[in-house]
């Protein structure tokens, strides 16, 4: 069996991911908004194990609304399929975690108020980040 994936999911304004697996973020963390929402990024950051390295593996990150069911809205991507593989890098003991990082751009979105999910699966393992859509004030 193989060992489990670590994934952290982090709300941002605007997110970098660079080649060696670190990302640059600002504004980071963020958990409500209004609609339409501001132009943000998902930053994904992703523990790779060991045993897993040099694997192809599935990913895909989903917008999912309160009652679990994926968002669907017209003009405006709410899921991205991806494949990734990360190899082990020269000169790290083995049995290290290997580091791999994205950042998913999100154009501004027309949500209702409500609470959201972006939910993330790799290789049948699932993560999420939620946020709250608040009404007009």
């Amino acid at each position: 069996m193989a060992s489990p994936i670590e994934a952290t999911l982090i709300l941002c304004d605007a997110a970098i991911a660079d080649p060696f697996g670190k990302l640059n973020m600002l504004g980071a963390g963020w958990s409500v908004t209004s609609s339409p929402t501001a132009l943000s990024a998902v930053a994904i950051m992703i523990k790779v194990p060991w045993d897993r390295a040099n694997q192809k593996m599935p990913l895909s990150l989903t917008l999912i609304d309160a009652d679990g069911s994926p968002v669907q809205l017209p003009d405006n991507p709410t899921e991205i399929t991806h494949t990734f593989e990360v190899g082990r890098p020269p000169g790290i003991d083995q049995g290290s975690s290997i580091d791999a990082s994205f950042a998913v751009p999100v154009p501004p979105l027309p949500l209702p108020p409500g609470r959201y999910q972006w939910r993330l699966l790799i290789a049948d393992e699932h993560f999420a980040v939620g946020f709250q859509v608040r009404g007009a004030m």
